[in-house]
């Protein structure tokens, strides 16, 4: 038998965001060889960084005075000023339009969850234009922010869910050919590679999975 919360609170989120920092810099060389056969090769370099500022400022918080909206969106700008490439902007823009649900909110309840994430997607592919299929982050946030929609309502079953749905869709960026960014000029040689993008995105639902997991009561 297993009790979790049903809620997410303040503390849960600046636990979640820092959990997702170690989890980039464990994976930090792992993302830049991915990156190194159909990108920039700094993917991994430039989440860590990024990362590891957003903790910077976030220990600057009040947490007994901030929201979560607040924490989300000094998440989105951090990323946005300090991680090159198309992956600042684009996961900048993810934790901003979460921060746009949450704002005030110092607890958010499941339907509120799945909204953050959806209106995050959306702000990805609205600056982006990427759809499932053409090998980016979106291949790992669209399925997994899906099963987040579709599971029973219980915030670890919907969570095991979305990471399950995440690795599918990060695996299956292997068969692709890119159609977007620097490795969109690779063409049919970008087939056989797993895309950094969505394996940064995988890490992501990782941490909340995670997370979430370790404070159940078993």
């Amino acid at each position: 038998m297993t009790n979790c919360k049903e809620k997410l609170d303040v503390e849960d989120f600046i636990n979640i965001i820092n959990k997702i920092r170690i989890y980039i810099n464990d994976n930090m060389e792992y993302l830049t060889s991915l990156d190194a056969a159909i990108g920039d090769a700094d993917h991994g370099i430039n989440m860590a960084r990024g990362f590891n500022e957003v903790i910077k400022r976030l220990n600057s918080l009040n947490r007994s005075a901030t929201d979560i909206g607040t924490i989300l969106n000094t998440v989105g700008s951090t990323l946005l000023e300090t991680v090159g490439g198309a992956a600042g902007p684009l996961y900048g823009m993810f934790f901003m339009n979460m921060a746009l649900v949450a704002s005030n909110k110092r607890e958010v309840d499941i339907d509120t969850i799945i909204a953050m994430f959806k209106n995050g997607l959306k702000g990805v592919q609205d600056i982006g234009g990427a759809v499932p299929g053409e090998k980016t982050m979106v291949d790992a946030l669209y399925p997994a922010i899906n099963a987040l929609s579709n599971s029973a309502r219980n915030i670890l079953d919907m969570f095991q869910r979305a990471l399950e749905e995440a690795e599918k869709g990060m695996l299956a960026t292997k068969d692709m050919i890119a159609r977007k960014g620097r490795a969109s000029y690779l063409g049919e040689r970008s087939i056989g590679h797993q895309d950094p993008g969505a394996t940064s995105s995988y890490l992501i639902i990782k941490a909340f999975r995670d997370y979430i997991y370790e404070n159940c009561v078993k």
